[in-house]
């Protein structure tokens, strides 16, 4: 028989931290806790196996669950002396999710579960104290109904504050159990009239929906959206964890809170945390009350006057810091750890590798190099490339004036500004359309997490720094300031005030969430400055990865950026970049509208300088590095314009015809331009436009080469090409140049002519290609495209529908299409050097950027990859990892 319960607690543990994709994250903790002899509640796991099978079974559950998840309630009543649904010494328990990647609040849970009308009573009686009993089956009320019955969470809210208003409370805590007990009434009443049926009273009812719920969690759009965003497969599934109850809000002497083991902001290594006395651990997380610091350090930082732990609770503090030090040790990583304290005993609910920002990550893996707890590889292993991007763009500049209006809790660092909205679902559909945006709400909930995905920062005037909204923003690498309590936030007006300000939906607003200011408008912006962990992380990247890293840039600003975030060169200049700038674009459009060859080469005469101006610098830049140069790719049609008053304008301003310039526009319009007559094609019906190209290329290769008193070797790489006779016919039009220049100049000039594959064909015929062609670059935006038969400008429409009906696993312009494109791609390398042995195999497209791609192009072979300046970074951390994924480049 299949197990699909493994029990933990009481001396009875049937998991480890090993079986994490069995059990899920939080189980496999929880079974390893158990293991280590802390203090966790006893419970029992049921397995991410029974969620993949649930779903293939129409939701529904073996037989065979139904008699295991009795034995391990038997578990349970045994190790703490109760029995489920006892009216004298009840057991309650906890039902929670937990996947084997940890998904903060994206699925459900369920407290103090085994509360009905009989063993509320029960409860009141066997702990002293009615209120804490009313109190928890209250809660238990309102987050069953939500999680398992669809009534929501608001509903019950709203009765709650109209009895404190009615009797006068400012807070849940004023309540007494009376009060408790009428409001207990009223949600029962309201239940009955939603769902035309009492609340239910059986607790093995309540225990096999809160199972299901779960389950069926793993489905719901926030968890869907967080998988998306976080590459987490669907077929993963979910574990589910029932867990004795312990109680933080039993009355004096009790607590719960979240810690880290380090700043998850920062990387420090420092208790981070928060805790609230007579409380459950939803409080903490959905920052409904603000939390007290764990530390008297961080309660002097955030001016706070709240009690820390460390002062009102110093014999607990000091056992709980033991704990952190042992479960930091044992799992060698920053750990984010969920404890409650039940009349004066600590007990363990969670451990799990902490969210964190891209520069904690970067400390907190260079510390514990240097502290002995990991070596280099696994630090490197440690950093998520992507995140790097956070540390990469600019900052809000300290010394420009800034309107601050408010202050909140640094909540998750960096700084963002955009227009104010305030529902997640405006913040998406505004973001669609390119507009930034701060996401502003008195507290985020995980239903808000795709609105929190596409705004650029987050500001909440509740929760704290362990809140729902800064651990997703942390994990996001979006700006968030939590707790900004002097916001008055009106959600039906679309605005908050503060200080005798309004702030309206739409207008400006900048958040700086390392320092936790509100500021109103923008603010300037410096470029970063990267820590020295930085540098350290990247010289290890450097020595491990296989595959050189190249910047596409063909502007000095740049090639610069690249070089000083370690390009080793530029894999992609795209010279029709440079056609644009308005003091070339009336030659570009005198060139255009010549009427014959002479007319073009006399357009084409007045370009030339400065196109070899435009080399001569990147030359200088790179010192010596490698170019790629790509010579004109996009169809004529776009330097010209296209409505009749930018005709008339460009007309008036070049002293052409409107007629004329109008035919010719009409002359050169395409039906399909992406296929049309571009690339290559144009450098063969207009051979003179590729060798003004050439010459300015060899002309700046020679001038440069001069300078530094060495050969500057240029690679130029030839468009779209299909055939090889294009390209002999167009290497032959380059080897001539470069002859008229070397014997105008009488330097030694040394040069590359490549091709990119961006054609399914050319990649068929590579061995024929590489006959003639040095280096393949690999175009994957356009082979992509030529592959699936796609528009990249079109397909947003329904590219989303077929990720969510499975056809495809991902957008395959963001990441590459291995099966398919990525086949292309290994067909051409191993055809390519079977004609030519020593070819030169890259990349230049989006996907040179992509970790995901990455993996595969060090499987392939290729020799380097290149991509944006500011993704330069990310490329040399990924590309050590794929290294170290393929089983190379340890440096022991």
């Amino acid at each position: 028989m299949v197990q699909w319960v493994y029990k933990f607690g009481d001396g009875e543990v049937q998991g480890t931290a090993a079986m994490r994709d069995l059990l899920g994250g939080k189980g496999a903790n929880l079974a390893e806790m158990a293991n280590l002899g802390l203090s966790v509640p006893p419970g029992f796991t049921i397995t991410t196996e029974l969620c993949a099978a649930y779903y293939q079974h129409d939701r529904t559950v073996p037989d065979a669950l139904v008699t295991q998840v009795a034995a391990g309630m038997r578990h349970i009543e045994s190790a703490v002396d109760a029995k489920f649904g006892d009216a004298a010494r009840p057991l309650l328990v906890s039902v929670r999710s937990g996947a084997r990647a940890s998904m903060p609040g994206m699925m459900d849970t369920v407290l103090n579960l085994g509360l009905n009308d009989k063993t509320v009573e029960g409860l009141a009686r066997q702990s002293g104290d009615p209120r804490f009993a009313y109190d928890s089956y209250r809660r238990f009320i309102q987050m069953y109904c939500d999680v398992v019955l669809g009534v929501e969470h608001q509903a019950f809210e709203d009765l709650l504050e109209y009895h404190k208003e009615d009797q006068g409370y400012l807070l849940d805590t004023d309540m007494a159990a009376a009060d408790w007990q009428s409001l207990i009434e009223a949600y029962k009443q309201m239940v009955r009239a939603r769902l035309g049926q009492p609340f239910p009273q059986a607790v093995e009812a309540q225990l096999w929906g809160a199972v299901k719920a779960v389950f069926d969690s793993w489905m719901n759009n926030r968890a869907i959206t967080y998988r998306k965003l976080h590459d987490i497969p669907e077929s993963w599934g979910t574990a589910v964890n029932v867990q004795a109850m312990v109680f933080g809000n039993m009355g004096e002497g009790c607590a719960t809170g979240v810690a880290f083991t380090r700043n998850p902001s920062t990387g420090v290594n420092e208790v981070y945390g928060e805790f609230l006395f007579n409380a459950q651990g939803e409080d903490v997380v959905a920052g409904i009350r603000t939390p007290h610091a764990l530390t008297e350090a961080a309660r002097a930082a955030n001016g706070s006057t709240l009690p820390s732990m460390e002062a009102a609770m110093p014999k607990l503090f000091g056992e709980l810091t033991d704990i952190f030090a042992r479960l930091e040790g044992h799992y060698r990583d920053m750990q984010d750890i969920e404890f409650t304290v039940q009349q004066g005993k600590l007990w363990m609910l969670q451990t799990r590798g902490g969210k964190r920002t891209a520069k904690a990550a970067l400390k907190i893996a260079v510390d514990m190099v240097a502290e002995g707890l990991i070596d280099e590889p696994e630090a490197l292993r440690r950093v998520d490339a992507n995140a790097l991007e956070q540390l990469l763009h600019p900052a809000l500049d300290p010394a420009a004036p800034r309107e601050v209006i408010a202050r909140g809790l640094p909540a998750s660092p960096g700084a963002a500004a955009g227009k104010v909205v305030f529902h997640a679902d405006e913040a998406e559909d505004l973001a669609a359309k390119g507009e930034a945006v701060i996401l502003v709400r008195t507290e985020t909930s995980p239903e808000d997490i795709h609105g929190m995905h596409a705004a650029r920062g987050i500001l909440t005037s509740r929760g704290g720094m362990t809140s729902h909204a800064a651990v997703v923003a942390r994990g996001m690498g979006r700006p968030c300031i939590t707790g900004a309590s002097e916001l008055r936030i009106d959600e039906g007006k679309a605005c908050f005030t503060v200080g005798g300000v309004t702030i309206k939906q739409g207008e400006r607003l900048t958040i700086d969430g390392s320092r936790g200011e509100i500021i109103r408008g923008d603010v300037p912006t410096i470029e970063p400055e990267l820590s020295d962990e930085f540098g350290t992380l990247m010289a290890w990247a450097d020595k491990i990865r296989r595959l050189r890293v190249r910047a596409n840039a063909e502007t000095p600003a740049d090639a610069s950026t690249a070089r000083n975030f370690g390009a080793e060169g530029i894999g992609l200049c795209r010279t029709e970049h440079m056609f644009f700038e308005p003091d070339r674009i009336v030659a570009v459009r005198e060139m255009i509208l010549a009427d014959d060859t002479i007319g073009r080469r006399a357009a084409l005469a007045k370009l030339l300088p400065m196109q070899r101006n435009d080399f001569v610098e990147l030359f200088r830049i790179m010192a010596g590095l490698p170019v790629t140069i790509r010579l004109l790719d996009p169809p004529l049609h776009e330097f010209l314009p296209h409505a009749d008053a930018e005709i008339a304008e460009v007309a008036q301003a070049s002293g052409a015809s409107f007629e004329k310039l109008r035919s010719r526009v009409a002359q050169l319009h395409e039906n399909n331009p992406m296929l049309g007559h571009r690339g290559c094609r144009l450098g063969i019906s207009y051979p003179e436009i590729y060798e003004m190209q050439a010459r300015a290329i060899f002309e700046a290769a020679a001038a440069v080469g001069a300078e530094r008193d060495e050969t500057v070797v240029a690679e130029i790489m030839v468009p779209l090409a299909a055939t090889r006779r294009e390209l002999d016919i167009l290497k032959a039009l380059i080897d001539r140049v470069a002859d008229e220049v070397a014997g105008e100049s009488g330097a030694e000039l040394r040069y590359l002519v490549g091709t990119m594959i961006e054609l399914p064909r050319a990649a068929l015929r590579a061995r024929d290609i590489a006959g003639v062609a040095e280096f393949f670059s690999f175009g994957t935006n356009d082979l992509t495209q030529t592959t699936f038969g796609i528009s990249r400008d079109d397909a947003a429409s329904f590219l989303d529908t077929y990720e969510r009906q499975g056809i495809l696993p991902h957008n395959p312009f963001a990441s590459l299409d291995i099966d398919g494109v990525g086949e292309l791609i290994e067909l051409a390398c191993e055809r390519g050097r079977a004609g030519r042995a020593d070819l030169k195999l890259g990349i230049c497209g989006e996907h040179g950027g992509d970790p995901a791609s990455i993996r595969f192009f060090e499987a392939c072979g290729l020799d380097y990859i290149s991509c944006s300046p500011y993704r330069v970074p990310i490329a040399r951390l990924a590309a050590a990892q794929a290294r170290l994924d393929s089983g190379g480049g340890d440096l022991d």
